[in-house]
């Protein structure tokens, strides 16, 4: 039981980051329609860039978070400028094989600037929490914030996406694209916001995954499977359900290391991710943004 207990506890954190990288590819699905596939590498780079901030300011990674989401919304923005608004609209295909492209290019950069080693935020030995329930539970401080910073920002999603008026244009871009922009909505902007959003919760799930684990330069790509997996479960294209989705998949991932070796984690979230393509396509939500 006590070890059950640990897991869920490990699956919950891990839930939280592909939440956050959940969230940018189902936006992004829904209001432009493509399967950004260098999403992951958008994690990684921002993961990277609270990094640069953690050296060149001797900042803290909780402190260097919304530095590193800021720097990476204006690198979505930028991108999307330079690359995506150019070609947007071509044929899918072509959007998804030049976001494969961006990936590998956001790699080399990372790679190029920070080198291909492994690297940390170096926060040093953190003891964890005793907890004297299930036979002595352990949870490190590090796992509660990113716990907790998670559910702060899907809260502000949800907020933005019902309260503010780009927020509400976004969901009706979602729901009917071509009658949103007859009554007027402004198309580009509430593209750009998508992009603004998508890059800093990418940013946010980079950091958390730094804290967690380590930095490297593949960081991204390895967690671009169960993100999409994350996001195909709740509903492409629907924020709330990705956030289902991440949970679902983070546990299922942890408590897979019951039965099999901690390497194959991946392959349980494809292993749903098929079984949801072919048992329910449309994923366990019905609706938009």
């Amino acid at each position: 039981m006590n070890e059950i207990a640990q897991l869920l506890i490990y699956g919950v954190v891990l839930g939280s980051v592909l939440t956050m990288g959940a969230i940018g590819v189902s936006m992004i699905f829904g209001i432009l329609r493509f399967a950004h596939f260098a999403h992951g590498d958008f994690m990684t780079l921002g993961a990277y860039i609270g990094l640069a901030f953690i050296s060149a300011f001797g900042l803290s990674p909780w402190w260097a978070l919304p530095a590193a989401m800021i720097g990476m919304a204006v690198v979505a923005v930028t991108i999307d400028q330079v690359l995506y608004r150019r070609i947007r609209r071509t044929q899918p295909v072509i959007l998804l094989i030049s976001s494969f492209g961006m990936a590998l290019v956001l790699r080399s950069v990372v790679q190029l600037v920070w080198g291909s080693e492994n690297q940390s935020y170096a926060t040093g030995i953190q003891f964890p929490w005793r907890l004297d329930i299930l036979g002595g539970l352990r949870i490190k401080p590090d796992h509660v914030w990113i716990v907790l910073i998670a559910v702060v920002l899907v809260v502000a999603v949800h907020l933005f996406l019902t309260r503010t008026k780009i927020g509400k244009a976004m969901r009706a871009m979602s729901d009917n694209m071509d009658l949103a922009l007859v009554t007027g909505i402004p198309a580009e902007r509430v593209i750009t916001w998508t992009w603004i959003i998508g890059g800093a919760l990418a940013a946010a799930a980079g950091v958390f995954l730094g804290i967690d684990t380590r930095l490297y330069p593949v960081m991204g790509w390895t967690a671009l499977l169960p993100v999409f997996a994350a996001a195909i479960l709740g509903g492409i294209g629907r924020p709330y359900g990705a956030i289902a989705g991440g949970m679902i998949i983070g546990i299922a991932m942890e408590m897979s290391t019951l039965i099999i070796p901690g390497a194959y984690k991946p392959a349980v979230a494809f292993a749903i991710m098929v079984a949801m393509l072919i048992v329910r396509p449309q994923g366990i939500f019905k609706g938009t943004l």
